[in-house]
């Protein structure tokens, strides 16, 4: 097999994996993967040792649209407090459209509920790379407690892509004045 051609099977599995597990949730099964890939079962483990590792890898290639979505780019100005209000702006503004179904990295956590599955691994990685980023930003705008805040963010972005994913909610403003709230009570510019 050439090497594009096994690049091409690697990209239609990630691809397929990313919409039928952010669709229909990680219990997928391996001949569901597959036919929607359009590649073999043995092609698929030619490539990964397990689903869980197609799982894993389709979550991790998603994470830098996924950042880049939510994180105002660094060449862009802003201030701390508007780079956090982005982030929640940008969380309404993907809730409101019909195939939002939350975000894809909790979904994982929550289903897998496994810490050392390699698709929580990396779950887990993009929430702590968001605590982070939040926590950064939240101390360059002189917050009292970044730490506290950081997690009281994270609290108010994986609430809201819960609630929203469950179709229980609609964000229409709620998670930016909530946020609002938070940058108000900790200080930050």
């Amino acid at each position: 097999m050439a090497t594009s051609d096994k690049a091409s099977t690697r990209d239609r599995l990630l691809d397929a994996a990313g919409e039928l597990f952010y669709r229909d949730g990680v219990s997928i099964g391996v001949e569901a993967l597959c036919r929607t890939a359009g590649v073999s079962k043995r092609s698929m483990y030619q490539l990964f040792a397990s689903k869980d590792e197609v799982l894993a890898a389709s979550l991790e290639r998603r994470l830098p649209a996924y950042e880049a979505d939510l994180i105002l780019p660094e060449h862009e100005s802003g201030t701390p407090r508007e780079r956090i209000l982005h982030v929640f702006e940008q969380l309404e503004k993907s809730a409101a459209e019909p195939a939002y179904l939350g975000c894809p990295y909790l979904a994982a956590l929550v289903e897998l509920k496994d810490p050392d599955h390699p698709a929580s691994v990396v779950a887990r990685g993009a929430k702590d790379r968001m605590k982070g980023y939040l926590r950064t930003v939240a101390e360059q705008g002189g917050a009292r407690d970044p730490d506290l805040l950081s997690r009281q963010l994270m609290l108010v972005f994986d609430g809201a892509n819960a609630r929203v994913g469950a179709g229980v909610e609609t964000l229409d403003g709620l998670a930016r004045e909530t946020v609002t709230l938070l940058l108000d009570t900790h200080g930050v510019n």
